[in-house]
C-alpha cells in the first residue's frame, strides 16, 4: 500500500443551471404627445385621440394575450417542477428493513451503448435514476480483472496487485491468470470482505475475486458462485431474485450480478457491428427481467441498483500494427522480454539490461519514421508514466511500459493474418474505454446527471449506502455526499 500523497480524490463540481427570468416589459413602449398646442385643427386632434386610443387597446389585446400565455408557461412549469421537485433526502423502505446494494456489471459496455437500439429498461433506471452523464471513467488499464477489482476494492490496480489480466510476479516467477484464485495475488479489501468483517451478508453471482478464500471471506456456498460462463444470463438474474425471497433478516445487504456481454461479442466485431446492437438489447432484456421480479416483490423501489461497465471498446484492424522486429535497428526485443503486447506493451529486460537505455533506443527508432506506424507508440519507463494513470508503484508492474493510440496494435513480427475486431486496454483519458454508471433507488435522485468519475470512487459510495465503515482506499471519503441523497433525519 502506499504513502497518502499517493491516495487521491475526485472532486466533482456541480454547475447548478440557472434560469434567467423574463425581462421586464417596458414602461415606454410607445410616447404618445395628447396634449397638441395646435387647438385650431380639430381633424388633427381627433385623428391623433383615435389613433391613441386604437394603440391602446392594441396593447391592451397584445399584454392580455402576453398574460394568458405566461400563466400557461408558468403553471406548466411549475407543475413540472412540482412532479420533478428536487429530493433532498433518502426515500424510506417499507418491506425491506436493511438497505440493500445489488451492483451489476456488463462487461464491456462502452458509453453511448445505451442509445445504439431500444433501451427501455436501462433508461428506465436512467429516467428514474442517477446516471454519470458522460460515463463512468475506468482505471488503467482499462482491463477486465483490474477494473472490475478497482470497482469493489476502491484501489488502483498497482494497489490491489491486480495489474493486468494476465502477469508474472517478478520474485517467484509465478503467472497470474485469470483462474488464479490464491488470495497472495488479490490485495486490499474488496466489498464482500468488507461487510464478513462486519458480519453481514453478501452473495456474489460471478465478479473477478469473489471465488477467493481471503480474510472473514470464504465464498459461502450458495452465496457465491463460481464462475461458469456457460450459465444462462436468465438463470443469474433468476438466482439473485431468490435471495429477495429469504426472511427480512437474512436478504443480502450487497449483490453481485455479471455479465459477459457486450464485451464478448465486441471483441469480435468491433464496437459498431450489429451483434453488438443485438447484445446491448438482450443485456436491456436482462434488465427487465430484474426489474419484473423486483417489481412482483414489491420491493423495486427500495433496491439499491448501481449499474456499471469496466471498460470500453475500440475497433481494430491489421492495418493499424505495430511490430517490434521493425525495431531491430536500434535495439533487439525478445519475445522473452514482452509480458503482455496489446494494449499495453510490457517489458521487464533481463538483469544486467538497463530499462532506461531499452526505453531510450526504443524511443529513437520509432520516432525515425522508418518504423511502421511508429508514432502511435510511446514507451516509457514505468516511474515517468503521466502520474494521472497511478500505475507504477507496484513491483508486478514491468519496469517499461507502452502506451499505444487508440485502435492500435502491438505484434512481435510480421504476418500475412488479417483480421478486424475490437479491443480495450487502451489510456483510460480515451473516451472510448469509457463505460457507464447508472444508479436508481432510494439513495439516488430521480432523473439527475452527475459529471463523469474515477470508478475507485464506487467502493466508498457503497459502503455509505451500507452505513459500514470500509477499508482504505483510493477513493475520496467525500465523494458520495456528491452522488448519494442523505438519510431522513
Amino acid at each position: 500500500m502506499s504513502s497518502d500523497s499517493a491516495l487521491t480524490s475526485t472532486k466533482s463540481a456541480y454547475v447548478p443551471t440557472q434560469e434567467e427570468e423574463p425581462p421586464n416589459p417596458s414602461t415606454a413602449l410607445l410616447s404618445f404627445d395628447t396634449d397638441s398646442s395646435d387647438s385650431t385643427n380639430p381633424p388633427q386632434k381627433s385623428t391623433t385621440t383615435i389613433l391613441f386610443i386604437t394603440m391602446v387597446l392594441v396593447t391592451c389585446v397584445a399584454l392580455s394575450a402576453a398574460s394568458a400565455f405566461a400563466f400557461l408557461f408558468f403553471s406548466s412549469a411549475s407543475s413540472s417542477a412540482s412532479s420533478n421537485s428536487l429530493e433532498l433526502t433518502a426515500r424510506p423502505l417499507n418491506k425491506l428493513n436493511h438497505p440493500v446494494v445489488l451492483l451489476i456489471s456488463s462487461d464491456g459496455f462502452r458509453f453511448g451503448y445505451q442509445f445504439k437500439t431500444t433501451t427501455p429498461n436501462i433508461h428506465r433506471l436512467i429516467a428514474n435514476g442517477t446516471e454519470a452523464e458522460t460515463g463512468l471513467i475506468p482505471v488503467f488499464p482499462t482491463l477486465t480483472f483490474p477494473n472490475h477489482y478497482s470497482i469493489v476494492t476502491g484501489l488502483y490496480p498497482a494497489y490491489h496487485g491486480i495489474i493486468n489480466n494476465h502477469f508474472v510476479d517478478p520474485r517467484t516467477g509465478e503467472v497470474f491468470t485469470m483462474r488464479s484464485h490464491e488470495p497472495k495475488w488479490w490485495l486490499g479489501e474488496p466489498l464482500w470482505e468488507t461487510l464478513a468483517n462486519h458480519g453481514l451478508k453478501a452473495a456474489t453471482y460471478f465478479w473477478p475475486g469473489s471465488e477467493v478464500h481471503k480474510g472473514s471471506w470464504n465464498c459461502p456456498k450458495d452465496f457465491c458462485m463460481y464462475y461458469n460462463g456457460s450459465v444462462p444470463f436468465e438463470e443469474r438474474v433468476d438466482k439473485v431474485l431468490s435471495y429477495f425471497d429469504f426472511p427480512a433478516d437474512e436478504i443480502p445487504m450487497f449483490l453481485t450480478l455479471y455479465f459477459e456481454d457486450p464485451d464478448h461479442q465486441g471483441h469480435h466485431v468491433g464496437p459498431d457491428d450489429p451483434q453488438i446492437t443485438e447484445a446491448v438489447a438482450g443485456i436491456d432484456r436482462m434488465i427487465g427481467r430484474l426489474i419484473d421480479g423486483l417489481e412482483k416483490r414489491g420491493i423495486f423501489e427500495e433496491v439499491n441498483i448501481i449499474m456499471v461497465g469496466d471498460h470500453g471498446m475500440v475497433g481494430t484492424c491489421d492495418k493499424k500494427l505495430i511490430f517490434l522486429d521493425d525495431l531491430t535497428p536500434w535495439v533487439g526485443v525478445p519475445t522473452e522480454w514482452v509480458q503482455s503486447y496489446t494494449p499495453v506493451l510490457a517489458i521487464r529486460p533481463p538483469p544486467g539490461t538497463a530499462p532506461s537505455d531499452v526505453v531510450a533506443k526504443m524511443n529513437e527508432g520509432l520516432k525515425s519514421g522508418k518504423v511502421e506506424n511508429g508514432n502511435y507508440l510511446q514507451v516509457y519507463l514505468k516511474e515517468e508514466l503521466p502520474s494521472r494513470l497511478h500505475y507504477f508503484e507496484s513491483d508486478r508492474i514491468p519496469p517499461i511500459v507502452g502506451l499505444i493510440e487508440e485502435g492500435f496494435k502491438v505484434e512481435q513480427k510480421r504476418t500475412k493474418r488479417q483480421e478486424c475486431g475490437g479491443a480495450h486496454g487502451y489510456d483510460n483519458a480515451v473516451f472510448s474505454m469509457r463505460t457507464i454508471f447508472i444508479a436508481h433507488g432510494p439513495q439516488f435522485g430521480r432523473g439527475r446527471k452527475v459529471p463523469s468519475f474515477e470508478n475507485v470512487q464506487i467502493y466508498n459510495l457503497v459502503t455509505s449506502i451500507l452505513k459500514i465503515q470500509g477499508a482504505p482506499n483510493n477513493g475520496s471519503l467525500t465523494f458520495p455526499s456528491s452522488i448519494i441523497l442523505p438519510a431522513h433525519q
